[in-house]
């Protein structure tokens, strides 16, 4: 019992650090933001009633949507986008054609993701660094100069690993959360009655009186839930217990008390406005809550950074983009890798926003419309898995969703109006990835088609073959096809060039699923074609680790041992042609060209060793 607390406060601790990183930094920005906007008239019955929409907005979208419901829907003990999205397809997978466009729009989504992954860190680290201008003026000139060295020596430490920092993460974090509480009560005690604003007729009051300047402010409020997606991706690491343990008795009470803190230094200091979290602190505490606050917002950062190599890694399994060299940093930890272009292509483009936008008040204007169409997303995919896969009343499940959809909805709209003022910056870079994963996914059926047209029956051949068979040599040959039942080129050239059959031939088709594990025990279907060859289909899902030489231990029942010194991979090098004709357009036709060429070898994706594979090349039209 005592080991099962440890454990859990543990894992307690580390969703602190890495699950509530992101939305513990909002009260950096969040209430300055919606005050400075200069649509809300600074009065005490605004103040009231924009803290209680803060309040009820943490309560609905995160409390109430993701801890409560969301985190219900795991697909096999994880969570996120991908999870949801997989789930949501295989519910439909009667219905086709609905099935086709969830899946387009889930893709989407992701490819959100990583919008909201270039403008979090830059606004998260920009406004912590900003605390220096607070202490003094003249430190105005060094805070772009100081974000942008902070955060290349994030992404710098990103192949190294998070395995040595990461447990220092939860306790940074916790004493951060621990700070905003001591500050927001600090302020409290001295105007307790700000706490009236937890009654919602303040923010119900708000909006009656002022629907229009609502819906406008409604595109920052939604600053104080950045990071809220963050709690379902994470699900797989820390599980749901920890998860909601870690927001109701510290992450929600903590951030409570330091809205409704900032709240009563307002009331008492209207001033204080230019920044309000900063300014709640003396004097004598304020270079060191900068640096504290700077450790937090980096650690909000890594945890994106970190979800972003998850997310990337989960997208190639699913067919959406092309191999990516992938390093693990962590012996113990397969979770734990580092993804060299996804890593410098991140800090490129937040690199780009701090350039850009200056200030965190203006990246604040680009903030918002990813995130805000992300939860839209998520609500809707969690419409159809609790519909058709977890077979609800129609009734109940509009219920359910319903009123999350419409908040949603709101916020998203309220964010539409921040479109020309930089919130086409992470759509655009949304956008681009999800063109990207689009002509990816599209090029690969193209491609299969053309193998498949082409393509030669595997058993008749070898029936043809062993009429006269060629001199078979020792050892075991593997030859890779991307569809079972037909004769890999790769096989066809080694027996025009070399004339010889291998003692063991393996033709190995490796198949990822929607689903994100798959146990050693249904890794393999195997069917023997005689003359000692067999036909194996591997089956990974989207979170496995590829590791084909382990999986095909398995053959060793069937009487064919894989010798690692007498064993060759026989891999199909294809040199894919654009045509003009059918297919995609011409500019789509090359970008996956392109991108096919740049592909990482399959040899490193499928963990191969180096010294026993054998790359033969041929050229496809599409």
């Amino acid at each position: 019992m005592s080991a099962s607390k440890s454990s859990l406060a543990a894992l307690t601790l580390g969703a602190i650090g890495v699950v509530y990183g992101d939305i513990g930094t909002s009260v950096l920005y969040a209430v300055k933001e919606v005050f400075g906007s200069g649509h809300v008239p600074f009065t005490h019955a605004n103040v009231y009633g924009v803290l209680s929409i803060f309040f009820w907005t943490l309560t609905v979208i995160v409390s109430i949507k993701y801890v409560v419901l969301v985190l219900r829907a795991d697909n096999h003990g994880e969570g996120g986008l991908i999870a949801m999205l997989a789930l949501a397809s295989q519910a439909v997978k009667d219905k086709p054609a609905l099935r086709k466009w969830l899946l387009g729009i889930g893709i989407f989504g992701t490819s959100l993701f990583y919008g909201d992954g270039v403008i979090t860190p830059a606004i998260s680290v920009l406004s912590a660094v900003e605390g220096l201008e607070v202490v003094s003026p003249a430190f105005k000139q060094y805070v772009i100069p100081l974000t942008l060295v902070i955060l290349f020596g994030l992404f710098a430490v990103q192949k190294r690993g998070t395995g040595g920092i990461g447990k220092f993460f939860g306790p940074i974090t916790l004493v951060w959360f621990m700070v905003l509480a001591v500050l927001g009560v600090s302020h409290i005690v001295r105007h307790p009655e700000i706490l009236a604003a937890i009654s919602p007729h303040h923010a119900l009051g708000f909006m009656f009186t002022n629907p229009g300047t609502t819906f406008i402010i409604l595109g920052a409020v939604v600053l104080c839930v950045t990071g809220a997606e963050a709690l379902y991706a994470d699900l797989g690491h820390f599980g749901k217990r920890p998860i909601r343990l870690a927001w109701f008795t510290v992450a929600m009470p903590a951030l409570t008390l330091n809205y409704f803190g900032q709240g009563a230094l307002l009331l008492e200091n209207p001033d204080a406005i230019k920044n309000p979290f900063y300014l709640m602190a003396p004097d004598w505490a304020l270079v060191p809550l900068v640096l504290l606050a700077t450790m937090a917002t980096v650690i909000a950062s890594q945890a994106l950074i970190t979800g972003a190599f998850s997310v990337t890694k989960q997208v190639i399994q699913l067919g959406y983009l092309p191999r990516l060299h992938i390093e693990h940093t962590s012996v113990r930890d397969t979770g734990q890798i580092y993804i060299p272009f996804v890593n410098w292509g991140l800090f490129v483009a937040i690199v780009l926003a701090v350039v850009m936008f200056r200030s965190s008040s203006n990246l604040a204007a680009a903030y918002g419309i990813a995130v805000t169409l992300d939860m839209l997303i998520t609500t809707t995919l969690t419409f159809f898995v609790i519909r058709y896969g977890w077979k609800y009343p129609l009734a109940l499940c509009i219920a359910a969703t319903g009123l999350f959809f419409v908040v949603d909805l709101a916020f998203f709209s309220s964010n539409l109006l921040k479109l020309f003022q930089g919130g086409w910056f992470p759509l655009l870079i949304g956008g681009a990835i999800f063109t990207l994963m689009m002509t990816w996914k599209q090029g690969r059926e193209l491609l299969n088609q053309k193998l498949r047209a082409d393509a030669i029956d595997l058993k008749s051949f070898l029936e043809a073959v062993f009429v006269s068979p060629p001199a078979r040599v020792e050892g075991s040959a593997v030859f890779l096809t991307a569809e079972p039942g037909t004769v890999p080129n790769a096989m066809l050239h080694n027996l025009k060039h070399n004339k010889v059959l291998h003692e063991h031939n393996l033709f190995v088709t490796v198949r990822s699923h929607e689903v994100p594990w798959i146990g050693l025990d249904k890794r393999l279907a195997i069917e023997s074609l005689g003359h000692n060859c067999w036909q194996v289909v591997v089956h990974y899902g989207f979170k496995n680790d590829p590791d084909l030489p382990r999986a095909l231990e398995q053959i060793r029942a069937r009487g064919c041992e894989l010798a690692p010194m007498s064993t060759s991979y026989f891999l199909s090098r294809d040199v894919v042609v654009p045509t003009i004709g059918s297919g995609m357009a011409a500019w789509r036709e090359k970008l996956f060209a392109q991108m096919h060429h740049n592909a990482s070898g399959a040899a490193d994706f499928l963990n191969l060793p180096n010294n026993s594979v054998v790359e033969l090349g041929s050229k496809i039209e599409i």
